[in-house]
């Protein structure tokens, strides 16, 4: 068997952000969507940037990038619901990237920290924001768990940019 491979040793900068995303993405990721009600009606986004802070008090994490034309809605909204996928529920990843559907369609219920919950994900955390904290181009937002879901079921992975699976 050939081991030989390819590195790149760089310093990350502005000049090329590429080579951080590209090494970032060596580390692969549960697949989330992300939802909050606004004045206008309820947003979603696709995420991987989540993770679990405290056991007690129950805490996650995830984070928005300032740039994100949702940056707004996420980053008023008094609570949020974390829907993490299984690995057939790449149609819901899809609905709420850029251009996806979003809500259009979507049967929800609201959550007890006023966020829409998505019916049968494989795990779901209906949250109120705990705090904000600055992350540079980035904002972590710190969610309360009020309630959690979860069922049997494989999760959705994300690494190097594409979807996959994780096989014990």
């Amino acid at each position: 068997m050939d081991h030989a491979t390819q590195t790149a040793e760089f310093t990350p900068g502005a000049s090329d952000p590429r080579l951080l995303r590209d090494a970032l993405g060596r580390f692969a990721t549960g697949v989330t969507v992300i939802t909050c009600q606004t004045e206008n009606g309820p947003v979603g986004i696709t995420a991987n940037s989540f993770a679990s802070v405290s056991l007690d008090p129950a805490l996650v994490l995830w984070s928005i990038a300032r740039s994100s034309s949702r940056y707004g809605a996420f980053a008023t909204a008094h609570g949020f619901a974390i829907h993490i996928l299984a690995q057939d529920e790449r149609d819901l990843a899809a609905r709420f990237a850029k251009a996806g559907a979003g809500f259009d369609g979507l049967p929800v219920s609201t959550g007890q920290g006023g966020a829409p919950l998505i019916a049968d994900t494989l795990a779901r955390f209906d949250c109120t924001l705990h705090a904000a904290v600055d992350g540079g181009d980035h904002v972590i937002l710190l969610g309360r768990v009020l309630s959690a879901s979860f069922r049997d079921g494989a999760p959705l992975v994300f690494a190097k940019g594409h979807y996959g699976s994780f096989a014990a």
